[in-house]
């Protein structure tokens, strides 16, 4: 499939969601983990997740967190969502 702009890829992903959540998971997974997102693309990726699959919500969070390239806020935003997710 081919996308036009990171936003339609995150839109996919949400659509999918109510129909098939592990693959949506799988999805917002692969946009968070990927750096050649956009930060905030990434960060809603990350966001969508503890919803489908709590674990990947970690990997989505430490991957944004621990990327050198991503703002700080950004950063900072993916650390505070995955201490939320473990709290719960």
């Amino acid at each position: 499939m081919d996308y036009d702009c990171d936003e339609d890829r995150l839109t996919t992903a949400e659509q999918l969601a109510a129909h098939d959540p592990r693959a949506a998971a799988q999805a917002c997974l692969a946009i968070a983990a990927d750096d050649g997102d956009g930060d905030e693309v990434r960060l809603s990726a990350a966001e969508l997740l503890p919803a489908l699959d709590p674990r990947a919500a970690a990997q989505a969070c430490l991957a944004i967190a621990d990327d050198d390239g991503v703002g700080d806020e950004v950063r900072l935003s993916a650390a505070e969502l995955l201490s939320a997710a473990v709290d719960r």
